[in-house]
């Protein structure tokens, strides 16, 4: 009996150092957790972006204002950069326009001269992860330090939205990315292991039409995914649709994500034989863009060189443009760069995967 297991594990043991690609992804994917997502998780936030407003009438700023402001620019951690970068707006409205665009995610209003005594009032987007209690205790402190008798009212303008409702929106995007990754991917090369591929081959069915075949395949299959994730978050987490534009823009999305993430996949996956190298390369493509999505975390807490994978990672702008739709209520004109980088991101992908496609099909 032992000579028997010492045989299998000989013969096992081969094969994997026969793979020198599966044996570099196993070595290296505990290493790239512990750096990728040791940074992508918990760093320190700095730099968030708000804006300082002198109540109305008014014609000089008053003193709390502009030792306030002041005050606000310097306020760090010890050992960090500010907390804030403050930005003064000539009135509330302008200052409003610019948190409800996403140009800023506060803005403080510092009283007039006329009711001095009148609350500092502290206007915060509610929808990003912790970043609102930084703000709101930032400001607090700040006026404790200038002995401001005034009260500090703060109003969370998108209400009181709950971690669940923040992840589970980055959810929906990794529901399209894992569909296309194990219903799309590996179907892809066991297809090929089979030999169904070369059977496509001998009937008189177009190569470009089994391309487009595999990709609006993948894509529906995908789409569907990230629905039925959408409404899981609708029902469990209690995400809401603020009508019908918001819901068709969430389609819109999901569509360009799901296109775009099935013909990168597709593209990957042809140019592997062998499934056990494909799922360990594709994990590391999972890994570095979920990670840097944003959908754990704030992309303003990222070292900077993580920031940088983030400007190119697609499911960063999917995760943005969901977010603003669903727990924001913002329209086109928000999330228009969102749709922009999706969309050359998805005919980028699409090329590619037909370049990818057609040369194994040859």
């Amino acid at each position: 009996m032992l000579r028997g297991a010492i045989a299998i594990f000989r013969r096992d043991f081969k094969k994997f150092l026969s793979n020198p690609l599966v044996m570099f992804m196993t070595l290296v994917m505990p290493i790239m957790y512990l750096v990728v997502f040791g940074n992508a998780i918990g760093g320190t936030i700095t730099g968030i972006p708000i804006g300082a407003v002198q109540e109305e009438p008014y014609v000089n700023y008053t003193p709390l204002f502009a030792e306030g402001v002041t005050a606000l620019q310097a306020y760090h951690q010890p050992g960090y950069a500010s907390l804030f970068v403050v930005t003064v707006y000539s009135s509330e409205d302008i200052a409003r326009h610019a948190l409800d665009t996403g140009q800023i995610m506060a803005y403080v209003v510092f009283p007039s001269d006329i009711a001095p005594n009148r609350p500092v009032r502290l206007y915060v987007d509610s929808s990003e992860y912790t970043i609102p209690a930084l703000i709101e205790s930032g400001v607090a402190t700040v006026l404790v330090a200038l002995n401001a008798p005034n009260p500090l009212y703060v109003d969370d303008i998108y209400g009181t939205i709950h971690y669940i409702q923040f992840f589970g929106v980055g959810v929906i995007v990794l529901a399209i990315f894992m569909t296309t990754m194990m219903g799309g991917g590996i179907a892809l090369i066991r297809d090929r292991e089979l030999g169904i591929i070369e059977g496509y081959l001998v009937t008189p069915v177009k190569r470009s039409s089994i391309i487009l075949g595999t990709i609006g395949s993948g894509t529906v299959r995908a789409f569907l995914a990230g629905f039925i994730i959408f409404v899981v978050d609708i029902v469990i987490a209690g995400v809401m649709v603020r009508g019908v534009e918001s819901f068709l823009l969430v389609l819109l999305v999901l569509f360009m994500t799901s296109i775009g993430v099935t013909s990168l996949v597709v593209a990957i996956s042809s140019r592997f034989s062998n499934q056990q190298e494909y799922a360990s390369t594709i994990a590391f493509f999972s890994l570095i863009l979920f990670m840097t999505s944003g959908a754990f975390y704030p992309v303003i807490g990222m070292p900077p060189w993580l920031k940088w994978i983030t400007y190119v990672n697609p499911e960063a702008y999917a995760v943005h443009a969901l977010r603003s739709i669903i727990l924001r209520g913002q329209g086109i004109a928000v999330i228009a760069p969102d749709l922009i980088a999706l969309l050359i991101f998805s005919l980028g992908a699409i090329m590619l995967g037909i370049m990818t496609y057609r040369r194994t099909l040859e």
